[in-house]
């Protein structure tokens, strides 16, 4: 494979300013071009800066760019304005291959497919989530080291992996005095000093309702405990098969927590203790008895109350509770119900104004739009609605308490502008003096220094790559960090998408998209489309930032959509409603209607679209994804028969109550009902026309692989035809970001080339010509 890759490379290279010129049935060549794309293109791109962060507490920031070759990480010094590696790219290479077992160049270190999976905690720290692993590197020596958690695992957050000992560390007061931990499964406490006896603050607690040591907090005066007392919910456990394991014949069996739609979860229930009076408090219960999360306990400041945020299981109640350190009665502070779901998912802030309990910022959408609400924190009244308007605040930046302003991020509040584009916002508490920080027509990612005396402003659109500038709190500009070079990515043939939006289903909403032409694009040639889908109600898809680039813009998956047209494709890619980051019933569309899909809007677009292009073959039209859009494929095969026509599916939910408790009941709700099978590719698989490659990894850790091993038994049951591919050891990125990704690419290569142009694909089994170079 890596012979494969290397001569992929080399003719990508060395074609690549050719534009690519596609015969009736395609070559080895057109293959090895499109699979090379994204190494050849990174190449021609130089000075490309992407969004970075600042070390905290410091005025020292740390970014990516591009660079022949590959990717440098530059440390900027915001005082001086001067700029170096951020460390040794060669020593840090070799430190990862070491500790990994995987080769690693220092142009290439394993950060390429999102930056924000690595951080620098200090100057000599680097620390990078990768495949599901926090690694600590050490700058002094270069030694990196998984990261040892001491915390007990929990199965999607809801449910405690009790196989495995909670951190039961002695946690101090604040006064050095004391300390608390679980003593058998209830709160002891003992003086600090060596020698002094342990005192048991609860009788109450047991194997089937114990109190959990990683919660305890203690007031700031040091008189009083919260904890929270768990019933323990039901262990579901996934097991996967590793058929090849890599050192030994034998197979080998894995086994998951993994909590689904519907399973008893653990209840957690506060409890405070007064610890001089050795008085256990009970809280009642009745403002939070069903909860699917519960947040982290946090004191006020005058150890009057303790806080915690309550989101009742099915989504539709979240609040902001109060609990009397003196009594334990609870009251609400802030709240918010919806009839369909509250998007705490994705959408939830709030902010204790000095922690003193007076007032209190909120996130809300409930007057259609995400918005901000300052709360009286004692009457539990709203005083201000901060921001207003038809457009969305994403995230809060910077609450400061002593001007009694916000910094926020937003989309939509730009008219005349694409309302996804995200600009950055200061206003009052009392929602006046609303003042842009970005100004330029782009989408825009800020960072601040901790201290908020600097701040980078990365921005770019999908036809302007990235200029990133450093500027003083007040918004003077100080320095430009790179000069971006795209001439020779723009000689080798890259044009960036066109930006189309059409009218969605109900004649009036403004759907946004993107097409890619192939790079040998003739207009008087007529293209089957292929569309690249991800609905996930979390967010919204389509690429906003500099094409090839960003983590805006999906980076390989943006890039394989131009590979994919270069083999004789229009691709392209639409936020259809029941996305993310548009109005409340925009999204709203999405609630118990997963199979919904936004298929209407995606429908019409593609209508508009060949209205107005005669090259847009509206009678071949394809459909590809993974994860949640891996069941979107296949939904379109399922809910949108006549409409399209193939589908690639990777690593699909395609029953929402197979799939990760979470993220499901976030969007179809508790309990589970009928919506759940109206929605299901597996009880509606008998619906299914066209034809579908269905792809999973056995070892998939996010999807349960039974899944898409459930949709082929009912599409057997159905005598429907259908294509599978089960890839070994792989998981949730299976052929597609991790494992043999050029063999993923030919399959799907090869699927929509036989199934959408009718043409013959190469003999990788038997040709010569491909012997050496099949994936």
């Amino acid at each position: 494979m890596k012979k494969y890759l290397s001569a992929v490379a080399v003719a990508a290279l060395t074609l690549a300013f050719a534009a690519p010129v596609m015969a009736a049935s395609p070559t080895v060549a057109d293959y090895e071009r499109s699979i090379g794309l994204r190494e050849a293109w990174v190449g021609f791109a130089q000075n490309i800066a992407e969004p970075g962060h600042w070390i905290e507490g410091t005025h020292k920031y740390v970014y990516r760019r591009t660079v022949p070759g590959g990717f440098e990480f530059v440390m900027l010094d915001a005082d001086t304005q001067g700029k170096a590696p951020a460390f040794d790219h060669d020593r840090l290479a070799a430190a990862f291959t070491k500790a990994m077992g995987k080769p690693f160049t220092g142009l290439k270190l394993p950060f390429t497919e999102n930056f924000t999976t690595m951080q620098m905690t200090d100057a000599q720290t680097v620390t990078a989530r990768l495949n599901e692993v926090t690694w600590i590197c050490t700058l002094t020596d270069y030694v990196c080291a998984p990261q040892v958690d001491k915390r007990q695992p929990r199965g999607f957050g809801v449910v405690r992996d009790l196989k495995v000992p909670a951190d039961n560390t002695p946690k101090p007061s604040p006064d050095g005095q004391w300390v608390a931990f679980v003593q058998g499964y209830n709160i002891a406490v003992k003086p600090a000093a060596a020698g002094g006896a342990v005192t048991l603050l609860s009788t109450d607690g047991s194997e089937g309702n114990f109190y959990d040591s990683e919660s305890i907090v203690w007031s700031p005066d040091s008189g009083k405990l919260a904890a929270y007392r768990v019933t323990p919910g039901y262990r579901r456990e996934v097991t996967r098969v590793i058929s090849s394991p890599p050192d030994q014949v034998q197979p080998k069996v894995d086994v998951q927590l993994y909590p689904k739609p519907g399973d008893a979860i653990d209840i957690d229930r506060p409890v405070l203790f007064d610890v001089a009076a050795k008085r256990q408090i009970n809280v009642p219960f009745e403002l939070f008895a069903n909860p699917i999360q519960m947040g982290d306990l946090k004191w006020r400041k005058d150890s009057a109350g303790v806080r915690f945020e309550f989101d009742q299981r099915g989504h539709q109640v979240y609040r902001l509770i109060e609990v009397d350190a003196a009594s334990g009665k609870a009251r609400v502070v802030a709240e918010d119900t919806s009839k369909t779901f509250i998007n705490s998912y994705s959408r939830s802030f709030a902010h204790d104004v000095g922690g003193e309990g007076k007032e209190v910022i909120w996130m809300s959408e409930r007057d259609g739009w995400n918005h901000l609400y300052l709360y009286d924190a004692k009457s539990g009244k709203v005083k201000t609605q901060i921001t207003k308007g038809e457009f969305v605040v994403r995230q809060v930046i910077k609450v400061d308490e002593k001007k009694r302003q916000i910094w926020f991020a937003a989309n939509g509040m730009r008219k005349g502008e694409d309302p996804y584009l995200q600009h950055y916002y200061r206003v009052d508490f009392d929602g006046r003096n609303l003042t842009p920080i970005t100004t330029t027509h782009a989408y825009h990612d800020v960072a601040f220094s901790s201290d908020m005396q600097f701040y980078v402003d990365t921005y770019s659109r999908v036809d302007q790559p990235n200029i990133a500038k450093l500027h003083k709190a007040d918004g003077a500009e100080l320095v430009q960090l790179e000069t971006p070079d795209i001439a020779r990515l723009l000689a080798a043939g890259f044009k960036p998408p066109e930006v189309f939006t059409a009218k969605g289903r109900d004649g009036t909403t403004d759907i946004w998209g993107v097409i890619v032409r192939p790079q040998n694009f003739d207009p008087n040639k007529k293209y089957p489309v292929i569309e690249n889908i991800y609905a996930g109600p979390h967010s919204s898809f389509v690429p906003k930032t500099f094409w090839p680039f960003g983590p805006h813009s999906s980076g390989d998956k943006v890039i394989g959509m131009q590979a994919l047209a270069d083999m004789g494709f229009i691709v392209v890619q639409i936020d259809g409603m029941g996305t993310l980051n548009r109005s409340k019933a925009f999204h709203d569309k999405a609630w118990k209607d997963i199979g919904d899909t936004g298929f209407p809007d995606r429908i019409a677009w593609h209508k508009a679209a060949a209205s107005k292009y005669a090259y847009y073959d509206i009678s071949r039209v394809g459909i590809y994804g993974g994860s949640a859009g891996g069941q979107n494929s296949l939904s379109a095969l399922v809910f949108q028969p006549d409409f399209y026509k193939a589908a690639v599916a990777y690593a699909g939910c395609f029953d929402n109550r197979m799939d990760k408790i979470g993220w499901n009941e976030a969007w179809m709700g508790w309990p589970i009902d009928e919506s759940y099978s109206r929605s299901s590719g597996v009880d509606n698989a008998k619906n299914m026309t066209g034809n579908i490659l269905l792809v999973t990894g056995e070892l998939d850790m996010n999807v349960d692989p039974a899944s898409t091993l459930q949709v082929v038994n009912a599409l057997i049951k159905a005598r429907k035809d259908f294509d599978l591919l089960i890839v070994p050891n792989d998981g949730h990125g299976a052929l597609r970001t991790t494992g043999d990704v050029s063999y993923g690419l030919r399959r799907q290569y090869d699927f929509f080339i036989r199934h959408l142009q009718g043409e013959d694909t190469p003999d990788w089994n038997s040709d010569p010509s491909t012997a050496s170079k099949a994936p």
